[in-house]
């Protein structure tokens, strides 16, 4: 199944390093971020595990729940934190899918349908398409995609900022400029009217063409 923005964000049900999980049970009222790894004890993955560990507390201060996903199973991701624990310097604290069967890469449309049903035997080159973050929205909707090639470390502090925008412009008509930073300005969106855009933002905008209205950050 092809996946889109603010298309379904499919529900399963796995075992992970914290127990069995209902996805959508456990994202519950809020965001969550789902990233996926191609294979165990690779070392790009293993940084980014790590990194994203650090980096929790950001997300949680913004409602997001971090689950990863890795296609071999539970007791290998078990294995494999010691090794994230040891070498990047924190230990993971957020569930991490196991996968062997391949269901929720191919739910989420990194594998096709007709590789088989198992990660045994499989390499990392094999799964190199499971290289993907999702955000996901309190409505179970995508609402962001990202999908990086094995040799290329993810920008997890890009993810951050791609999560910022996504709730700000979920709450406000606004859309975020390039290298927009949480604070600075946004534009508002061309579906708001002149007239509702004085009501929404009764401080003005600047204008530097007709269709581009620049605005202050609203909270």
């Amino acid at each position: 199944m092809a996946l889109r923005i603010n298309g379904d964000a499919p529900n399963f049900t796995a075992e992970t390093t914290q127990g069995r999980i209902d996805f959508h049970d456990w994202i519950g009222a809020g965001w969550a971020i789902l990233f996926s790894h191609p294979k165990d004890f690779t070392p790009v993955c293993t940084t980014e595990l790590g990194y994203m560990a650090g980096l929790k507390p950001q997300f949680e201060k913004r409602n997001c729940k971090v689950i990863g996903l890795s296609v071999d199973p539970v007791s290998d991701h078990q294995k494999w934190s010691k090794d994230i624990e040891e070498t990047q310097g924190h230990a993971i604290n957020y569930p991490m899918i196991g996968d062997p069967e391949l269901k929720v890469a191919k739910a989420y449309d990194m594998l096709p349908e007709d590789v088989g049903t198992t990660a045994q035997g499989r390499t990392a080159a094999d799964n190199a398409t499971v290289r993907s973050v999702f955000i996901i929205g309190p409505d179970r909707k995508i609402k962001a995609m990202l999908t990086y090639p094995m040799s290329t470390g993810r920008n997890f502090d890009e993810v951050l900022r791609l999560l910022d925008s996504c709730q700000l412009t979920a709450k406000h008509k606004v859309a975020t400029p390039v290298n927009w930073k949480q604070g600075e300005d946004v534009i508002i969106v061309p579906a708001v009217s002149d007239a509702e855009a004085k009501e929404r933002f009764p401080g003005g905008w600047k204008a530097p063409k007709p269709y581009m209205r620049i605005v202050a950050q609203p909270k």
